[in-house]
């Protein structure tokens, strides 16, 4: 089977993610083929007692497809990287967890996510949280830095997962560990359908 980066336009491909998730930003409460916001993360099964810290604009453009808090929070103190951050409302979760000691920053390719998560930083007083617009294939952070990097239904919206996986291993510490959700399948997928860009956006 041809290298899955052959196969796909990856240009074509960011741009159409990017004008989903910049109509997600700009239009939260809008219709979409997923779920968002708060109703959603509550059904994925978030921390509620941690959940309820955050005010509705910080979890209005959630689109999450699970939890990567299932298993384990951030510790106070630690240093996370949230690949794909979104609107945000991951990396807040766990500014809450690791508390005024430690760190928080959030990578996302679609500026308009960015500037939203950044402003609600600035208005929530999120000042453990930074927000950095770059793609998870090349995080613009620091070898080592992280304790925990976390990541939520992005992996599958890019095609180089190999590249992803070693800029997770890049950026954590030794020891540190990963926390994602995403999709896996077991069966191969044709040609054709990598080569669709309506598939890898829908």
């Amino acid at each position: 089977m041809a290298d899955i980066l052959d196969l796909v336009d990856v240009q074509e491909l960011r741009n159409e993610v990017q004008k989903k998730y910049r109509d997600v930003a700009e239009k939260p409460d809008g219709d979409y083929h997923f779920h968002t916001g708060r109703q959603h993360a509550i059904r994925l099964g978030y921390e509620k007692s941690i959940l309820a810290q955050l005010p509705d604009a910080a979890c209005q453009a959630f689109a999450g497809m699970a939890n990567p808090f299932h298993w384990q929070t951030p510790r106070s103190g630690e240093r996370v990287v949230d690949l794909g951050s979104g609107g945000g409302m991951d990396s807040f979760f766990a500014a809450l967890c690791v508390g005024k000691e430690g760190r928080v920053i959030g990578i996302d390719m679609t500026p308009q996510m960015v500037e939203r998560s950044r402003q609600l930083a600035k208005q929530l007083g999120f000042g453990n949280v930074e927000f950095r617009e770059g793609f998870i294939e090349k995080a613009p952070v620091d070898d080592s830095w992280a304790d925990v990097v976390i990541s939520n239904g992005v992996f599958n919206l890019c095609p180089d997962k190999v590249g992803v996986c070693r800029e997770v291993a890049r950026i954590l510490r030794p020891g540190g560990r990963m926390m994602i959700a995403d999709m896996c399948i077991e069966k191969p997928i044709p040609e054709s359908a990598l080569r669709d860009i309506d598939l890898w956006t829908g």
